[in-house]
């Protein structure tokens, strides 16, 4: 019963949320239980604002003890489903008890809320911000309904960044020094670096640079790390000498990143590192990690920026679709005025030209 309360099934009504501008808002794909889901996109400081719209059904009332919408930022464990943590909880009464026939609208307006940590679905954690609404009931189960929405936070670019320099080697064997132009990049920037090497007297095969995402939650000792290698590939083929440098280059912009977490509300961290393998020809592996920090840039439209064919079409789809409504929206406006005679002329016609030559 109460599954199918959420859904506005059994309840006797149906409820709807509608976000104030959520035509031109934009949207993000997000991979959830029920599958693929688009979620509009708010910033930390933007008010959510809208209105919920309660269809009773015909010849049905609904008597109430209240009815709240609440705006919360849960932290969802899965090895601790049972328990999640609200870090965020906000609410406002929308009618005191009475009844409801017919169909209401309510207006919320959430203007003062801070959502300092962004919106994050991971292996074994998730960071979620919704609407819940909330009819309250004396004798039967309440009627509620979650809407989510997806949260980014721009930041300002750090104030020290400093290179990253290592040496890594095997005592009178190897000795290799390696250096990152920063450590810490935006998601879309470019790590850029070099490989030297000092001392060389062993024969190495290959080189790889790979980049590691590392989520873990819980506190110790119950610590759940999960490791995913996001990109792999070689930097190097076959035997170098010494003095020779190899040159790195990785474009973040490829890959599908968030911002680095740390230890956000003592629940979960998520943090990138870099992982350079040597490989010698008898498949020993020799590799040093060394961490980076993600922060999101503020995206600013460039002209001069190309596109890709998908996108093009999309920007031509949008403007037919844009065409025809308008024409839509003209015939109609003539055909209103129109006598119960018809006038001379080919307006549908041409209508029906345009439509076609689109």
């Amino acid at each position: 019963m109460e599954l199918l309360n959420i859904f506005g099934l059994g309840s006797g009504c149906n409820v709807d949320f509608t976000f104030d501008q959520q035509e031109s808002r934009k949207m993000i794909l997000v991979q959830t239980e029920k599958g693929p889901q688009k979620l509009l996109v708010y910033t930390d400081n933007e008010p959510i604002k809208g209105t919920v719209k309660v269809d009773v059904k015909s010849g049905k009332k609904i008597e109430h003890k209240g009815i709240k919408v609440e705006l919360i930022g849960q932290i969802e464990v899965v090895y601790d489903r049972g328990n999640h943590h609200d870090f965020v909880n906000m609410v406002q009464e929308l009618s005191p008890p009475g009844t409801l026939t017919g169909t209401t609208t309510f207006a919320f307006d959430f203007v003062s809320t801070e959502k300092a940590h962004e919106s994050y679905n991971g292996v074994n954690v998730r960071l979620r911000y919704f609407l819940r609404f909330t009819i309250a009931r004396a004798m039967s189960t309440n009627i509620t309904k979650d809407q989510d929405f997806w949260v980014i936070n721009y930041n300002s670019p750090p104030e020290v960044n400093s290179s990253i320099k290592m040496e890594v080697g095997i005592e009178e064997c190897l000795h290799i020094e390696f250096e990152y132009g920063r450590s810490k990049y935006h998601l879309k920037d470019v790590i850029l670096g070099k490989v030297y090497f000092l001392l060389v007297r062993i024969k190495i095969k290959y080189m790889e640079i790979a980049l590691v995402k590392r989520e873990s939650t819980g506190t110790a000792p119950n610590v759940y790390t999960e490791t995913e290698t996001l990109t792999k590939y070689e930097i190097m083929d076959g035997s170098p000498v010494r003095g020779e440098s190899i040159p790195v280059r990785l474009f973040l912009g490829a890959f599908d990143l968030t911002p680095t977490y740390k230890s956000v509300c003592n629940k979960f961290s998520v943090k990138y590192l870099l992982n350079l393998v040597l490989v010698d020809e008898e498949d020993r592996r020799y590799f040093k990690q060394t961490d980076i920090t993600l922060w999101r840039k503020l995206e600013t439209p460039d002209p001069r920026k190309l596109i890709t064919v998908k996108d093009a079409h999309e920007v031509l789809n949008e403007g037919k679709e844009e065409r025809r409504k308008k024409r839509r929206e003209k015939k109609e406006a003539k055909e209103k005025n129109q006598t119960d005679e018809p006038k001379e002329g080919g307006v549908k016609e041409d209508s029906e030209e345009e439509e076609k030559k689109e």
